[in-house]
């Protein structure tokens, strides 16, 4: 909201596993007048109950949002590019099988060649460079930084 004056028309786009943090946004993106687009490898998809109700969310507000399994289908006309650690705590002991399975889900400057000209990508950090490239990470377009700013004065 901060870069782009408003939320309401955006298209946000997650491109990962579909944890607890996909969970928070897709249970909000629709209220606040957004399209979610939704990228997982097969068997790494949001909890089932949470997109049921996304999609009442959705159809409520006017907001459309898209399951695929094709990152560079979810990326088209993005404004924000979204991602998350694709090995969160307690998963340590399947990260070769979880690297394996999120190959060509990296985000890069060839995955955001489809997005809406204004993009702009956030990460909730840590990050690992299997999630997202440096050219992207460190680009003028990454939020990650101010993200990082505004969530420290929220806790």
């Amino acid at each position: 909201q901060e870069h782009y004056g408003g939320l309401n028309g955006l298209t946000i786009t997650w491109i990962g596993d579909g944890n607890n943090v996909l969970h928070s946004i897709m249970t909000s993106a629709a209220k606040l007048g957004m399209h979610l687009r939704i990228a997982t490898p097969k068997g790494f998809e949001p909890d089932f109950k949470i997109t049921k109700i996304t999609e009442q969310f959705s159809s409520e507000h006017g907001a459309k949002l898209l399951l695929t399994t094709d990152p560079l289908e979810a990326a088209d006309g993005a404004n924000v590019l979204v991602t998350d650690t694709w090995i969160s705590m307690g998963q340590e002991e399947e990260k070769k099988e979880r690297l394996k399975a999120f190959q060509g889900y990296q985000i890069t400057m060839q995955t955001a060649k489809s997005a809406a000209s204004n993009w702009t990508f956030l990460h909730c950090l840590p990050r690992k460079p299997e999630e997202v490239d440096d050219e992207v990470f460190y680009s003028p377009r990454s939020l990650v930084f101010q993200e990082a700013e505004n969530r420290k004065w929220t806790i």
